[in-house]
């Protein structure tokens, strides 16, 4: 499931396209935009758990390919297609919530053929496939550790797919890292994966609500933060800095379930990571030093923006 983390960085892109557009958006289309976000992080998902399959499933093609040749060597005749039958891979693979996720985003018009072929004979070549294949009988521990080889060593550690990953899909530096780790999650509890529900109803409305926020009270969050800024002119901080401050304050006062402590932490390494090398230590000060004067003046009273609309 999408994390916290990766929620405030749809937003925050959601909230820097709302402000570097030359053109008005229209109503409700801030939330179209976030909502695209999620969609791209879902695609990314079920592309990824897709390619792995395809892994596997390829021994069976590679069997019937070498079968077809004019004059095939015993070999030929005799692939093993064990790790297409994996206990673990199948049970993902035949829920019907993943079919229908499978049939929405339609991975295999992005795969590359060619690419998973050098994959899976680069897999058959190494002692941790022949061990594996080595055994008739399917042991649960093995039939997930082939696929954590699979995905960690013939697919993340390869060059040539992570170009390919990065070529389809702008997000991966944004979701890579998440993305990775809920299907490490799905490979340890196969069957137990919610596909249909990516983001919860929770996070999801707490991202709307963030968004419209920071949106509908600017001007409120902005009195707040300029008179912090003391020699900094607001016109020449990195807009990034600034929406980071905005969706932070916005936290402050209007997010009844979230730590103060939290909040700042948050944007302090989305600061560091996606804006400038100062920026860290800057969000750091302005939000500090607003928190402490909320806290000193008694305004500290967070009240649900729904409810203060």
């Amino acid at each position: 499931m999408i994390s916290r983390r990766n929620i405030r960085v749809k937003v925050m892109q959601t909230l820097y396209t709302v402000a570097t557009l030359e053109t008005e958006l229209k109503p409700g289309e801030p939330q179209k935009i976030l909502l695209k976000h999620f969609e791209e992080t879902s695609n990314l998902f079920f592309y990824l758990t897709y390619f792995l399959i395809e892994v596997a499933h390829y021994a069976e093609t590679d069997a019937s390919l070498r079968a077809g040749k004019h004059l095939p060597s015993y070999e030929d005749l005799h692939v093993n297609t064990k790790i297409a039958a994996n206990e673990v891979l199948k049970k993902i693979e035949t829920d019907p919530a993943l079919k229908l996720q499978f049939s929405k985003y339609k991975p295999e018009q992005t795969i590359d053929k060619e690419l998973l072929r050098k994959i899976y004979l680069q897999l058959v070549t190494t002692a941790e496939y022949s061990k594996y294949i080595s055994k008739k009988e399917r042991d649960r521990k093995e039939e997930k550790d082939i696929l954590d080889f699979i995905l960690n060593d013939m697919l993340l550690a390869n060059d040539l797919f992570l170009a390919h990953i990065e070529e389809n899909f702008s997000n991966w530096d944004d979701d890579g890292e998440m993305i990775v780790q809920l299907l490490a999650g799905a490979l340890q509890k196969p069957g137990a994966h919610n596909f249909n529900e990516m983001i919860s109803a929770e996070k999801l409305e707490f991202s709307k609500t963030l968004l419209k926020t920071v949106l509908d009270k600017k001007e409120h969050l902005q009195s707040l933060i300029v008179p912090k800024l003391k020699n900094w002119d607001p016109e020449r901080i990195a807009i990034l800095d600034m929406i980071l401050m905005q969706m932070g304050v916005a936290e402050f006062l209007y997010f009844e379930t979230i730590p103060p402590k939290v909040t700042i932490n948050e944007y302090i390494d989305l600061a560091k990571e996606y804006s400038t090398p100062q920026s860290g230590q800057f969000v750091n000060g302005i939000l500090d030093n607003i928190h402490k004067e909320l806290v000193q003046q008694d305004k500290m009273h967070k009240v649900d923006f729904k409810k203060n609309a």
